[in-house]
């Protein structure tokens, strides 16, 4: 097996020409065809699961050496590491994107204009797709499955610490794609270096939607840097406010699992807010169980005089901004529900807060006020997630307005184009004092 997957000489323009030329070929390739491509990927994938491993592991070896120097951090190698139950994971949910509705050709809404002159919107792909990854072999497969299914090309650029293993897991992808006509292997193209980054983000007219799956850093990094439609979120500044009418055991258990179940997930929560009326039954048990797993809790001034005799981290302005990424939670008590949404809102980064109450009233306040693309009751942040949203994978989570928001999965890389089926009409009739009536029908 090559672990090559692109030539040496080719540039990084040609890489995208070619993946460009490729997307146009993918957007009018039939369902039952991309699905075939997806399981022929997801077989390629436990096939080559050795040769995948053995470059992870060289990949992991020489991130251990910048984790001990300080260059990388044991959250990020934690994400880089692979073995074989999470390459199945990932051939998994190349299966699962396979199995889910075709997003293509779809028609969104039908308006008779007139007899004969019918308009159809209709969802279409995006294009080509530039994706920006750190240490994250499970987002190539996620990525490449999800832009194949919607019909769109991606061009992968992957942090260095994780290119051993992007260049193995391509060149399965490859393997997989090579000789089908209607679903080139120039659909899945990688580029590597520090020059390609500048040089893929100025390709403006030819990459249609740039998306970074990794840190804070790297997604401010390629906002600041290209005119093309970034998706992304830079931060995910999580809230869970526990209410006057929760229930202090699901309290606990969704604090804990939100902030102890995967830290370094964007989705983990970063912040806890607790109405003074429940922290007198709330507080001690919740702190217990942070403790237990060596969660370091920075809290607010009143909450630190309520539990006197623990040591707390006092918690400072920049504590509620913080995106923390590990084993730390900030704490604050607010008097009322419309406090804790006003500290949401203000600080949060509209990514994703829930609310545990057993008031109904508390609840639909909270849902209908805090602006976030995933707002909660009862529930853990870390639900907030494609493949958890039955979406069977995402390319990331958007916590713009425009487009496409929350986890994004196959809608989301879509768009529409308006299609006019006409018998022959003009302009001309339908103008001037003698003007034919538009009939402006909604059709099922």
């Amino acid at each position: 097996m090559t672990m090559t997957p692109i030539e040496p000489a080719m540039t990084v323009e040609r890489i995208a020409a070619r993946a460009k030329g490729a997307s146009r070929t993918l957007a009018v390739a039939p369902a039952a065809e991309r699905d075939g491509a997806l399981l022929a990927i997801a077989a390629a994938l436990d096939a080559h699961a050795a040769a995948i491993l053995a470059a992870n592991a060289e990949d992991v070896a020489a991130a251990e050496g910048d984790v001990a120097g300080g260059r990388m951090t044991r959250a990020l190698l934690d994400r880089l590491r692979l073995d074989a139950a999470k390459l199945a994971g990932m051939a998994h949910q190349v299966r699962a994107v396979a199995a889910l509705p075709d997003p293509i050709g779809r028609v969104l809404a039908r308006t008779r204009l007139d007899e004969g002159l019918e308009l159809h919107k209709v969802a279409c792909p995006l294009g080509l797709l530039a994706a920006f990854l750190e240490a994250r072999p499970d987002a190539v497969t996620q990525i490449a499955a999800l832009a194949l299914k919607s019909g769109n090309a991606v061009v992968l650029k992957p942090g260095h610490e994780a290119e051993r293993t992007t260049r193995a897991l391509l060149a399965a992808i490859h393997s997989a794609l090579r000789g089908r006509a209607t679903t080139p292997a120039d659909a899945v193209a990688m580029v590597e270096g520090r020059a390609a980054v500048d040089t893929l983000l100025g390709l403006e007219g030819t990459v249609d939607l740039v998306i970074p799956r990794g840190s804070n850093a790297l997604v401010r990094a390629v906002q600041a840097r290209t005119r093309i439609p970034v998706l992304g979120h830079a931060d995910g500044i999580c809230h869970v406010y526990i209410d006057a009418a929760a229930d202090a055991r699901m309290a606990v258990d969704i604090v804990v699992d939100a902030k102890v179940q995967y830290p370094a997930a964007c989705n983990a929560v970063e912040t806890v807010l607790l109405h003074t009326d429940a922290a007198p039954r709330i507080l001690a048990p919740l702190l217990d169980r942070l403790a237990g797993h060596g969660v370091e809790v920075r809290a607010c001034e009143r909450t630190r005089a309520l539990a006197r005799g623990r040591s707390l981290t006092p918690a400072s302005d920049d504590d509620w901004s913080t995106e923390y990424g590990a084993l730390i939670v900030a704490l604050k008590l607010v008097g009322c529900l419309e406090d804790a949404v006003e500290h949401i809102n203000r600080y949060g980064s509209h990514h994703t807060d829930t609310i545990v109450t057993g008031d109904p009233r508390a609840a639909a306040y909270f849902l209908g006020r805090v602006d976030s693309a995933g707002v909660f009751h009862n529930a853990s942040t870390r639900f907030s997630d494609g493949y958890r949203y039955g979406l069977g994978a995402e390319v990331g989570i958007s916590t713009g307005k425009l487009h496409a928001r929350g986890p994004v999965g196959l809608v989301g890389l879509t768009t529409y184009k308006y299609l006019l089926h006409g018998s022959g009409q003009t302009v001309a009739a339908y103008t001037g004092p003698n003007a034919r009536p538009f009939r402006h029908e909604a059709l099922d």
